[in-house]
């Protein structure tokens, strides 16, 4: 798992039937010091994060499996929304 913060978000009206109903968000990864690290990506909001939120993100073939079909086209999901690093 990785850290990030929500640099945005995506509309696509046009999109997979099995995105439907996820908002898709534009994360920015980051290290524990909150430096970026990376490119930005897209990520499947399971939790309801908003922009400026820190949050735990879940990567390749893991990430399918925080929607409710493990089948869903994903390579990145949001899983949680962090409250502090220690």
């Amino acid at each position: 798992m990785k850290l990030g913060i929500i640099k945005g978000t995506i509309v696509a009206t046009k999109k997979d039937e099995k995105l439907v109903g996820y908002k898709l968000m534009i994360v920015q990864p980051i290290n524990q010091k909150y430096n970026e690290e990376g490119n930005a990506i897209v990520c499947v909001d399971t939790v309801g994060s908003g922009i400026g939120e820190v949050v735990i993100l879940s990567c390749g073939t893991a990430a399918r499996f925080a929607c409710a079909d493990n089948q869903t086209p994903i390579d990145a999901a949001i899983v949680g929304i962090v409250d502090d690093i220690n």
